[in-house]
């Protein structure tokens, strides 16, 4: 095994993946540097959440390489990667998983808490990113008396408040409103721009894609190419069969 070049905060090299036998990724490759922003775009079943999945250690693949600062996670062993994921991994899905019993502040500073961070300081950590949310009156509110947009909110500000070196966001806009939608985009891509975060953003949404410094478009398991619209790609692996 051969590192990627030293600016890749994260590389993926041929990756492949199924489930009972069935292709969710084909050969896929790709390059992230600190404080970028990828997205990974295409249709509902595509693969790209089993991607960001087998990036951020939670899915080993069945061949190909997964690197992170030149360290090859597709080999970890499982403390490991859950070191890893700890440490230096955030990921922010469609639904919040926030725990009921505890209130906002505390689910924001509940990674750093497991992390060994004293409690003054994470719940500052969490109360500042809480703020930047526009939600920081609902710190000690607990979910259930939240709106879905804020529990989102809160479940960013907890990705964000660890200080992750990259956050995977899956969908992370899907649930939100058009309005609710933009603050949180404008959030996450300016902490990744003031706090060197690379970020790797699925979504199927176009107009979210715009966003990010460089796409990857998949169809059916497979890189159809960043510059490729979803018809396009239909037809180019077409073409290819």
């Amino acid at each position: 095994m051969v590192a990627p070049p030293d600016d890749d905060m994260l590389a993926a090299r041929t990756v492949s993946y199924a489930y009972g036998g069935s292709p969710a990724l084909i050969g896929v490759s790709l390059n992230a540097r600190k404080g970028e922003i990828v997205g990974v775009t295409g249709p509902r079943g595509c693969g790209k959440t089993t991607l960001l999945a087998c990036l951020a250690g939670q899915l080993v693949p069945d061949s190909g390489e997964v690197w992170f600062k030149g360290v090859p996670v597709h080999s970890l062993p499982p403390l490991g990667l859950e070191r890893l994921r700890r440490e230096h991994f955030g990921w922010i899905g469609t639904e919040p998983q926030l725990v009921p019993e505890l209130t906002a502040w505390e689910n924001a500073a509940l990674a750093l808490m497991l992390r060994g961070t004293g409690r003054r300081a994470a719940k500052s950590a969490a109360c500042e990113w809480l703020d930047r949310l526009d939600i920081g009156e609902c710190a000690r509110a607990r979910p259930a008396a939240l709106l879905q947009s804020q529990r989102q909110r809160v479940a960013l500000a907890r990705a964000l408040a660890a200080g992750p070196s990259v956050l995977f966001a899956d969908e992370p806009t899907a649930p939100l409103h058009q309005t609710d939608r933009g603050q949180v985009l404008r959030t996450l891509t300016s902490a990744a721009r003031s706090h060197g975060i690379t970020v790797v953003l699925a979504t199927h949404d176009q107009e979210v894609a715009t966003l990010a410094d460089h796409t990857v478009a998949l169809l059916d398991g497979r890189r159809v190419g960043s510059d490729l619209s979803e018809a396009e790609g239909r037809a180019a692996c077409s073409a290819s069969a």
